[in-house]
């Protein structure tokens, strides 16, 4: 396909499922009922809300199970934000220790970075662990962090930006020798990866449902029973006490629906194969005009940053529109400094700046790998 020209290619690719994925038909059809027939408020007791409750706790069993825990441990939240400010701020303000320390990483979400920077106003002392090349945090790091203050370890399942997958088992047997609580952000590795909290040991752990061909809108906290975590939204008895605010049923549904989905679909072998074939294809094109980024053992199945030295993202972009892709994480898209993952990671703007993430997903196909490399060859030379 070498020597491609704009009007030749009409089709739109889209690579950028670490941002946000497509509702997936099953989930949308689930949905349906709950916008047009059964529109009533879950709490009401007559005829147009009957049964509404039991949907919703059809929908926690499904995310339970997903992630191997009890119905009673997990909140339904507004999304993945929502879910590690939760996370965060209710153990910071159900401890009752007059000094609260919290442990975090340098590539964190800004969801769980600038909570942190928030309850530092308040008075927490955080400490922001180093990565090393590959994006990976040192277990020995956070347990050289580590203080008799310490109330939470938060560290990221998965990085969304290179795909780096942290050592969660190992961080969490370090906070548990020293009675410290454990979170992890795992709205990039549910569906990608197996998740299962008593494998990973967490007390907490975050789910964005449009990361998992959900809607937007909608995600999940697990909250492991026994932990003490304070309300996040005041207000009526909902999500029993923890969660104030009338239920979103037909979001409620979706997320129920995608998150058995994921467990059925956790076989990541075809997506794998594409990755590979788009990570040889572009080292073929460009050769030792391109860098990977990321730990190349212990990485998201779908996920590949690649960095085309001397080019700047945006450029690399305009020149392909007919591909959706990221220039880092999404919340950084459209930046022209270096990604801070990237920069935390060691790498220098010359390695950075032109990084572009390609995330694939449940509905990416061999032809448009193949067209992707294509179009970079002609178009980057």
């Amino acid at each position: 396909m070498a020597g491609i020209s704009n009007t030749e290619v009409t089709k739109r690719i889209y690579l950028d499922y670490n941002a946000s994925t497509p509702l997936d038909p099953e989930v949308l059809q689930e949905m349906l009922p709950f916008f047009e027939q059964h529109y009533g408020n879950p709490s009401s007791s007559h005829w147009a809300s009957a049964s509404l409750q039991e949907t919703i706790e059809q929908a926690r069993r499904r995310i339970a199970e997903a992630i191997g825990a009890n119905t009673n441990e997990v909140i339904f939240t507004s999304g993945g934000t929502e879910a590690n400010n939760h996370a965060l701020k209710g153990v910071y303000f159900a401890s009752t220790q007059p000094r609260r320390h919290i442990i975090t990483t340098t590539i964190e979400h800004p969801a769980i970075l600038n909570p942190c920077a928030f309850l530092e106003t308040l008075g927490a002392e955080v400490t922001y662990v180093p990565v090393d090349h590959w994006g990976r945090v040192s277990p020995a790091d956070i347990e050289r962090a580590i203080r008799e203050d310490t109330i939470l370890i938060s560290v990221m399942h998965a990085n969304s930006e290179v795909g780096t997958i942290q050592p969660i088992e190992e961080a969490t047997s370090i906070a548990k020798r020293y009675g410290i609580l454990m979170h992890t952000d795992a709205a990039q590795s549910l569906g990608k990866i197996p998740v299962n909290v008593d494998v990973l040991g967490v007390d907490l752990l975050s789910i964005a449902g449009h990361k998992l061909y959900a809607p937007k809108g909608i995600g999940a906290l697990y909250v492991r029973e026994g932990t003490a975590i304070a309300p996040f939204v005041h207000g009526a008895d909902h999500e029993s006490g923890r969660r104030a605010g009338t239920e979103n049923v037909p979001y409620i549904v979706g997320l129920g629906k995608a998150a058995a989905l994921a467990a059925q679909k956790t076989d990541s072998r075809e997506i794998r194969n594409l990755r590979k074939a788009l990570k040889e294809g572009l080292k073929a094109a460009f050769g030792n005009r391109v860098r990977f980024n990321g730990d190349p053992d212990n990485h998201l199945p779908n996920t590949l940053n690649v960095s085309f030295l001397g080019l700047s993202g945006q450029e690399i972009l305009s020149r392909c529109p007919e591909i959706a892709a990221s220039t880092g994480s999404a919340c950084h898209s459209g930046s022209t400094t270096l990604s801070p993952v990237l920069r935390a990671m060691g790498l220098s703007d010359y390695e950075g700046l032109g990084a572009i993430r390609f995330s694939l997903g449940r509905y990416t196909t061999a032809e448009e790998v193949e067209t992707v490399i294509a179009l970079f060859q002609d178009r980057l030379q």
